[in-house]
């Protein structure tokens, strides 16, 4: 346990988030919750996750997110060893047509 009250903290978190409603809610809320470089970070990793998934190689991930092949590792491992968070969304956002 990284502190006290993480958990409850953490749920916590996770229910303010499920409070979302739209894209404008979304943004406002992580933009006042994370700084500028953990937002690019986020968003990064959710990108070369999407790529992943796509079965990109990662020499072109690295080339169009940036991301250096550490971070593109960390991403795949944790779509194969995590716990499907990504597949979960990625495959809402496909019914979706988005």
């Amino acid at each position: 346990m990284p502190y006290k009250n993480f958990e409850s903290n953490l749920s916590f978190l996770y229910d303010l988030i499920l409070q979302v409603e739209n894209k404008a809610e979304c943004a406002a809320l992580f933009d006042d919750l994370c700084t500028p470089n953990e937002l690019a970070a986020m968003a990064q990793r959710a990108v070369v996750a999407r790529m992943l998934t796509q079965k990109r190689v990662y020499s072109d991930i690295v080339s169009e997110t940036g991301a250096s092949t550490a971070t593109v590792s960390r991403v795949n491992r944790s779509l194969t060893l995590g716990k499907n968070g990504y597949q979960t969304l990625f495959k809402k956002l496909d019914e979706k047509g988005e």
